[in-house]
């Protein structure tokens, strides 16, 4: 076993929202919401508890690791081979909230995961901002 194959990519993005942390962790953290910015599921903020997100294309299965209410999510999402765990991270800003999303866990020769992760997060994290804007 070499070093190279135990290293594994993440997917980071960045970014300030003018709210509180409690209004982006709303976003986060409610069905009806969820579904709104990234897809359809049956997530309830509780440690252990598994949860899918569908789509379309399929579903993932996921399962909440870590959870500290406007603060701190952490779940896994695994499908279709690929074994990852998504870290959102929400820390007060003069601005408003910092709001950090790391998908880590891309395995060498996982390249269409980890391209279809640099495209979707964008995405899903404008449609986030447009959610947690709209949700008072």
């Amino acid at each position: 076993m070499t070093e190279a194959s135990s290293k594994t990519r993440s997917v980071i993005i960045e970014r300030e929202f003018p709210h509180p942390p409690e209004r982006i962790w709303r976003a986060l953290t409610q069905p009806r919401l969820i579904e709104e910015w990234l897809m359809k599921n049956d997530f309830q903020p509780v440690l252990g508890h598994r949860f899918d997100l569908r789509g379309d294309w399929g579903s993932v299965a996921c399962k909440v690791l870590g959870i500290e209410p406007n603060r701190t999510l952490v779940y896994s999402w695994e499908g279709n081979g690929l074994k990852s765990v998504v870290t959102w991270t929400l820390v007060p800003s003069g601005a408003g909230t910092s709001l950090r999303m790391e998908q880590s866990g891309f395995e060498t020769g996982q390249e269409q995961f980890y391209q279809g992760a640099q495209a979707g997060w964008p995405r899903f994290l404008a449609a986030l901002e447009q959610v947690v804007a709209r949700v008072g």
